[in-house]
Order: structure tokens, then sequence, then C-alpha cells
């Protein structure tokens, strides 16, 4: 199994050789890929050091998988690439998921679309993967109706260079902004550009990824976007309409019985989950979970993932997996 990485220097390149390493994918030459400013740098894997090469170095080496976290411009046109050349890539950024054509996978929810012949599989938003989870596993069982998400996400999910404004502010610092705003001792009401409707492109992938994830192009779904002074973990404020009267127990339980999802919801010693208790982790946690007594069937809960694990390089790992096990690789 010849794997590239490309965007092997950045925070989810890393962490998908990471997460390749501790779960014993079958990698018999790992191939890393980032920039021109980068190459001939060596970076560590599986205790070897690699030199990296560019995109057009690793095109014919012959790799049978490539995990692409570069950004939307390189995918664009280094992913359709390698895929004439039989690599098969799963890409993080947003070039490709809204077309109709390329799979758009969480494992845990829709990887039985996946099929022979796919050579570009996108992996979702880091907030869209572990709220596609959680709706899934209710709309089994009491049919999801409407969805009301607010999402708070950590700077990693902005790169380096998110995690470089965060500590130059705390330090009194000045840095290159890529918020708009200070967001030491701040929260910022934006993620990504404002489109014509008002909403950030940000919650524009979250609505439309969930409903192509979940195959549900109606969902009622609408989203905020904050992005706020933590480094690892997005977590997620959601109200759902269901179709079904329930539980609170039954919700717990179906919940709770969802592969990849960890209930923490103990309030009578104050467990919840945390961007803190999320960091490092795999799963997906729910808690606070509880009645919204304004609607019929109405439900609140509060969800957190590390948004570089399952947000990105451990769902794109597990697509992975799952093309082997369906013998698609």
């Amino acid at each position: 199994m010849k794997l590239v990485v490309a965007g092997a220097t950045g925070l989810v390149g890393r962490m998908m050789m990471k997460v390749l390493c501790e779960r014993n994918f079958p990698v018999s030459e790992l191939i890393p890929v980032a920039s021109e400013q980068s190459r001939g740098r060596e970076i560590p894997f599986r205790n070897r050091f690699l030199r990296v090469m560019t995109a057009g170095e690793a095109l014919d080496q012959g790799a049978r998988l490539a995990l692409f976290s570069a950004g939307s411009e390189a995918s664009s046109i280094w992913a359709p690439r390698f895929a004439e050349k039989g690599t098969a890539v799963i890409d993080n950024s947003s070039a490709w998921r809204s077309f109709d054509h390329i799979p758009l996978v969480v494992p845990e929810v829709n990887a039985n679309i996946l099929k022979a012949g796919d050579r570009i599989i996108a992996n979702p938003n880091c907030s869209t993967i572990p709220l596609v989870i959680v709706l899934h596993a209710l709309h089994q069982i009491y049919g999801v109706q409407r969805v009301v998400v607010s999402t708070y996400q950590s700077v990693t999910g902005s790169g380096q260079k998110g995690i470089r404004q965060l500590e130059a502010e705390r330090r009194g610092q000045d840095a290159e902004r890529v918020y708009p705003h200070r967001i030491d001792l701040n929260v910022i009401p934006q993620g990504g550009y404002f489109t014509d409707n008002g909403y950030t492109s940000e919650e524009v992938k979250l609505i439309n990824e969930s409903r192509k994830i979940l195959a549900m192009p109606d969902l009622k779904i609408t989203a905020t976007v904050v992005r706020v002074p933590v480094y690892g973990g997005h977590s997620e404020s959601v109200n759902i309409a269901l179709e079904r009267p329930f539980r609170l127990e039954e919700i717990r339980d179906c919940l709770s019985a969802t592969p990849g999802l960890t209930v923490v919801d103990d309030i009578v010693n104050q467990e919840y989950p945390m961007p803190i208790t999320v960091e490092g982790r795999d799963e997906v946690m729910v808690g606070r979970i509880r009645r919204d007594d304004s609607l019929p069937n109405g439900l609140n809960m509060w969800i957190a993932a590390d948004n570089l694990r399952k947000g990105a390089a451990t769902n794109a790992v597990q697509i992975a997996e799952s093309m082997l096990a369906g013998g698609l690789l």
C-alpha cells in the first residue's frame, strides 16, 4: 500500500500520519507531499524520517491511495491528476464536497455509498461530521424534522495561522490575522466569508453537507458558526425537532449504542462534553441532553469532538479502512 499524504507538514496532515500509525493502517511506503517551500524537508513516520516531495514528484510514484489536506486550490488541481493515475484520493478540503458524483462520506453514516471506481472521495467539514453522526442515529428511530445548530469552533480549525494569531495576541504581540477581529478573550460570529444571503461559507457548508450525507435534501436545518479562543475541539449546541415522541432515557440509549458516539451527561457531577475533554480522542461526545418544551418532540443537546481527529484526519483514515475492507482499494 503506497500512500501519499498531501499537506504533510500541516496540522491535519501530521495528524493523518499519526492516526495511520495508531490504527495500524497497512502502509508499505508513505510519500509525504507539501508545497515547494517544504520540498526536501524531513518529517518522522514510524521511527523513520521521510523526505517531503512536491505533488508533481509524487504523481508518478504509483500510489494506491492519497490523503489530501492541502487546501481547496491544490486539491482542485492535483486530485484529478492523481485520480487519472489510478490513485484513490480522499480529500479533506471543500473542493469536491458539493459535486453530486463525488461521495461525501462519514463511515458511521453512509460508508455504503462507496463503490468500485470511486477515485475522489470527499471528507466533510469538521463541524459537519459530529453533527450528522448524531442526526443519523436519531433519524433512524424518531425521524428528524428540523435542526438548529450553533457551532463553537477552535482556532486549530484555521490551521497554524489560527494558532499563531491566538498565541501572539495572548502575548500582546502583533500577528498576521486569519480572523477579521481579535480572537483572544473574544468570540467571532463568522466562519469563512459572507455569502449573498447573509450566511457565512462555513454555515452554508454545514447545511448543505448535512443534507447530502444524510440523503435528506429537504432537511430543515439552519446554522450559526462561531470561532472561539480554544485550541483543541469544536463544540455544537443543537436543537432538534423530532417526528415521533420520545423518552430521554431512550434518546440516551440510542446515542450510547451508536458507533463513534459517547454519552457524557451527568449533570449531578457537572460532567458534559468540552473541548478540553475531547482533545486527542476519536469519539464524538454528546451531553446536556434535555427536552425542549417549547415545541412538540423538541430536543436539546451539546456535542463536542476533536476537529483535527474525527473532524478531519481520523474520518479520512476510516474512509480508507472502509474502502479497503470492501475491496475498493
